[in-house]
């Protein structure tokens, strides 16, 4: 048994789902917690395809074990593992050492090669019990909170934390920069794009290096105890094609390339993306770009 343990859908098909659950702790931390000890997290993760027939676990073992944390989708289908502790269990008072190190759990790669360790914050704030996190639209995950005692309490080992940070993953370093797609219409700046059910969206979009060959959409979550409400990510039917663009210099026309036009399906039903308001990005090997709202009804 784990308690508590972050899980998530990892990103859907309209054939195939699969569910994802990492770290925890066993069932008998919580009597060891109450004898004064603090028995170590669970590292271990658990996957299963729930649309396979006959579906079986596949479990992994994460860098370092973690209880309390939160897993969080990322524009590219990847996963963000944050926040939390190291021994323990979820509740007040009751762990001893956070976890301060991001990890990115890569689904497509093979078993034994899908973790990848995230450098932590040069002055690590401690996210554990009542922390939370959220994927913002440039693809930062923006994490904040933590009270693991009944009351605010700010003289304590892990003081109650009102503060707000913003991880990076390893896609935003600046040595991405050249294949970072850029959508430029509709405007990032704009508002929500309003699109409806099984109809197509059209992007235009540059990348210096590459084709953009991807198109996701997340929704927002809302993180509480572990869990990412509403969570929910869709790899996007998509059709691209190089498109000419021709920049003015000195009065010639010049053409400009790594122009290219994405044609967008989106989902045919409610089930798949309940109406509501969506992160768009496009992904460009595992780099994505700045996202764009839609707004699906």
């Amino acid at each position: 048994m784990r308690k508590p343990s972050p899980g998530l859908n990892l990103d859907l098909h309209p054939t195939e789902t699969e569910v994802l659950i990492c770290g925890g702790t066993r069932n008998t931390a919580a009597a060891a917690v109450g004898r004064g000890q603090s028995p170590e997290a669970l590292r271990t993760c658990g996957r299963l395809r729930i649309t396979d027939p006959n579906p079986s676990w596949v479990v992994e073992e994460m860098p370092s074990p973690r209880v309390m944390g939160d897993m969080i989708l990322l524009p590219n289908g990847e996963v963000a593992i944050i926040n939390g502790a190291t021994d323990g269990i979820g509740g007040w008072e009751s762990a001893n050492t956070s976890n301060p190190t991001p990890v990115i759990y890569r689904p497509d790669l093979p078993v034994g090669k899908r973790f990848e360790v995230q450098a932590p914050a040069g002055t690590p704030r401690p996210r554990m019990y009542h922390a939370s996190a959220v994927l913002d639209r440039n693809g930062r995950v923006i994490v904040g909170g933590s009270n693991p005692h009944q009351f605010y309490e700010f003289n304590k080992k892990f003081p109650t934390e009102l503060s707000l940070e913003a991880f990076s993953p390893y896609y935003l370093d600046a040595a991405n920069d050249g294949l970072r797609p850029n959508i430029f219409d509709p405007s990032p700046k704009d508002g929500p794009v309003h699109v409806a059910y099984g109809g197509q969206l059209k992007l235009k979009v540059f990348a210096r290096v590459g084709v953009p060959g991807s198109v996701t959409m997340v929704a927002p979550s809302f993180t509480t105890h572990s869990f990412a409400q509403n969570q929910r990510q869709l790899f996007l039917q998509v059709q691209v094609k190089p498109v000419q663009a021709f920049q003015m210099n000195g009065g010639a026309a010049t053409l400009f390339p790594g122009v290219y036009e994405a044609t967008v399906v989106m989902p045919a039903t409610p089930v798949l993306a309940p109406p509501g308001y969506y992160m768009l990005f496009v992904v460009n090997g595992r780099i994505p770009s700045q996202g764009i709202w839609v707004h699906i009804h």
